[in-house]
């Protein structure tokens, strides 16, 4: 999967759809639960391809990147396709 502008918007807007953290959005998701999943294996398609992606982006200290796409808080938050 090649990395696109709405990668980035989903991992400041998309919710977590399960586990201990569902209906977080994906940046608010704890770098420790993310590299938990590096160690027993990111889901499969695109939220396993968005987890990869924000646990760079956390181990990099980029987060601030991303921090001015979020949507408004009574926006309806993205869900996983």
């Amino acid at each position: 999967m090649d990395l696109d502008k709405k990668h980035l918007v989903k991992l400041a807007n998309m919710q977590m759809p399960f586990g201990k953290y569902q209906g977080r959005v994906l940046l608010d998701l704890p770098e420790e639960y993310l590299l938990w999943f590096a160690k027993k294996g990111f889901p499969t398609g695109e939220l396993g391809f968005l987890m990869q992606l924000l646990l760079e982006v956390k181990i990099n200290g980029l987060e601030s990147v991303l921090q001015p796409l979020r949507q408004a808080p009574n926006s309806p938050r993205l869900k996983p396709e």
